[in-house]
């Protein structure tokens, strides 16, 4: 991992996901930078940000 490409299918993936399947995937993905992370983060709806609080918990 740690490759752009890989990261832009991850991206990729997370955008399409459903909450449940965002959160999965945040959670489950291995060897990303922070700023990978915080972009991640960003494309995240607000709303459900406890939930995703409580998974990484």
């Amino acid at each position: 991992m740690g490759n752009v490409h890989d990261f832009e299918e991850i991206k990729k993936r997370f955008k399409e996901a459903d909450v449940d399947g965002k959160i999965e995937i945040y959670t489950t993905v291995d060897n990303l930078t922070v700023d990978q992370y915080k972009e991640l983060l960003r494309m995240f709806p607000i709303k459900y940000l406890e939930k995703l609080e409580r998974a990484m918990a």
